[in-house]
């Protein structure tokens, strides 16, 4: 049996540039990745089946509108293969969090079906195919930090950030995402300035960044403006901020003793609220 870890994707920025014609948003947003994440088992089988387990699986649908088996059905027609699957699906992270759950346990499944299957593709034709199953999911397939643009389709290297320790907290309300881009105004925004080239000053810029997203968002959920003060006035937050469009928050820590302690006391003033803490750098590939 092989495994993939599907880690949480944290968009440190998210800048809104401008929508296209047929309504897409344009955006600019350096995205970076934890070591909290789904897992996914794949062996072989007859047909393609996915089966969901896990604290966060209750209400996700394991048929054809799982991103999973699109993924997988994308891959099998566009490799030529015959072959089935088997695939579980241990789901953690909260579902339409704004952390990419969902598209990184696709990009999971085209990484282990491609191991699983034998499939060898061009670098350049699987992200194409990654970004025709969803925006997010050529990022979360590459897996590491960068810089996305467009509707997701362009990503350039960033310089390597330091390891950062993380608390992620979700107030476990839902959030649906054509509300938040309804409520964003105006629609086009300025570009961001060109990103420093040194990962101590690209952090400090990430600092005085925004989340374009993260107002209209509270808007429409003021939990999250609850769950970013309960970050931010924790001892030794350096940075609380609202994850692609939300409902999931991050804070930025000075410390790993610093995140373990904000994620303890978080969750016991708020035993409602996912909360987790953890680190960087954890990027998709073999568990």
């Amino acid at each position: 049996m092989l495994r993939e870890r599907a880690p949480a994707k944290l968009n440190l920025d998210l800048l809104v540039t401008g929508r296209r014609a047929d309504g897409y948003h344009l955006l600019d947003s350096v995205v970076a990745f934890a070591d909290a994440g789904d897992e996914l088992s794949f062996a072989p089988a007859a047909t393609l089946r996915l089966a969901i387990t896990g604290p966060m699986a209750a209400g996700l649908p394991a048929d054809e509108t799982n991103l999973v088996l699109r993924a997988a059905r994308a891959l099998a027609a566009r490799a030529g293969v015959a072959a089935g699957a088997a695939i579980a699906l241990d789901k953690r992270l909260p579902v339409a969090g704004g952390i990419g759950g969902g598209s990184a346990d696709a990009a999971a499944a085209l990484r282990g079906l491609c191991r699983l299957w034998g499939v060898r593709l061009d670098p350049a034709e699987l992200l194409d195919l990654a970004l025709g199953i969803g925006a997010d999911v050529p990022v979360c397939l590459l897996g590491r930090p960068a810089r996305m643009r467009g509707i997701g389709e362009r990503l350039d290297p960033v310089p390597a950030l330091p390891p950062l320790d993380l608390v992620l907290v979700n107030p476990g309300r839902p959030l649906a995402t054509a509300a938040v881009f309804r409520g964003l105004w105006p629609a086009d925004r300025a570009p961001r300035p060109a990103l420093p080239g040194e990962p101590a000053a690209l952090l400090e810029a990430l600092r005085g960044s925004r989340n374009d997203l993260e107002p209209p968002a509270r808007a429409v959920l003021p939990a999250i403006g609850d769950v970013l003060e309960a970050l931010a006035s924790a001892p030794g937050c350096r940075l609380a901020r609202m994850s692609g469009s939300g409902p999931t928050c991050f804070g930025i820590f000075a410390a790993a003793a610093d995140a373990d302690a904000a994620a303890a006391t978080i969750a016991v003033r708020r035993p409602d609220w996912w909360v987790t803490a953890c680190r960087s750098g954890g990027g998709g590939g073999a568990a």
